[in-house]
């Protein structure tokens, strides 16, 4: 039976070098050879230095893998896919991420219910976002909606007015229905639903400013009158109080300003 001649360390920091029969066979990881407690004098067989093999692979990529979670927290699906780009082969895959979760360095409960605390604290996303992530990383419904019940309604109350404050301010100079639409569709795209978006504009108790409403009203309107002016008044009256109307303004007020110019609202 073969016979190991010689162990000898690579210039590479906890790699070594095999040798069986006074020839190079084989490399192997610290790891490695602490596990198989690899000596000089050791009977070598085809099995056993198989196995040596096996084990190195997946100590290479416990490795790399390690390498890549150093950086942030990461889910199984994210270590399989990286693994795959460095061209490890499946099975080595498997058994690295064996290894992993026996650590609990992979656990995608964890990472889930990690994302959806630093969303609470940190960010402005609703649950469907918050769903749509995780399950773009690879974790399960059932690891997702356990950690959306940290994601409390008292939570997402919190997180979505402070969304809606910021978009409020953004729209603030634009009809106060437009900017209320545009508020509740904010909210909608971060993955906040519906209920919670009236909640959250509620909240807010936004009023609008008579003043500024009047100006913008009359800006628009003005634009809108002259854009129109070569239609007949009946036609040209319709269309602009149309167009002021989808633009968010309130309809009285609308029919107030068109008065005031000297054509019937009506």
């Amino acid at each position: 039976m073969a016979v190991i001649t010689m162990i000898e360390a690579q210039k590479r920091s906890g790699r070594y070098n095999v040798y069986v029969d006074g020839e190079y066979a084989f490399p192997v990881s610290e790891s490695v050879l602490i596990d198989f407690s690899l000596f000089k004098g050791m009977e070598v067989d085809k099995e056993l230095e198989a196995q040596l093999v096996d084990a190195d692979n997946v100590a290479k990529a416990y490795n790399r893998a390690l390498d890549y979670l150093s950086k942030q927290l990461r889910t199984e699906k994210e270590v399989r896919d990286k693994l795959a780009d460095l061209e490890v082969p499946p099975e080595t895959i498997d058994l690295t991420l064996q290894k992993l979760r026996e650590l609990v360095l992979v656990d995608d409960a964890h990472y889930a219910a990690s994302y959806v605390r630093t969303v609470m604290h940190t960010g402005d996303k609703g649950p469907r976002v918050i769903r749509q992530h995780l399950r773009q990383k690879g974790v399960g419904e059932k690891g997702i909606d356990d950690a959306l019940t940290l994601y409390t309604p008292e939570e997402r109350l919190a997180v979505g007015t402070a969304v809606a404050e910021k978009l409020a301010k953004r729209y603030h100079r634009q009809a106060f229905g437009t900017q209320q639409q545009k508020i509740r569709q904010g909210l909608l795209t971060r993955g906040f639903d519906n209920d919670d978006a009236s909640k959250m504009l509620a909240t807010l108790d936004l009023k609008p400013d008579v003043d500024q409403q009047h100006d913008l009203l009359v800006k628009q309107g003005e634009k809108l009158w002259h854009r129109y002016r070569t239609l007949s008044h009946s036609e040209r009256q319709y269309k602009t109080k149309q167009a002021l109307y989808r633009k968010g303004f309130n309809l009285d007020d609308i029919s107030a300003w068109l008065a005031d110019l000297g054509e019937s609202a009506d």
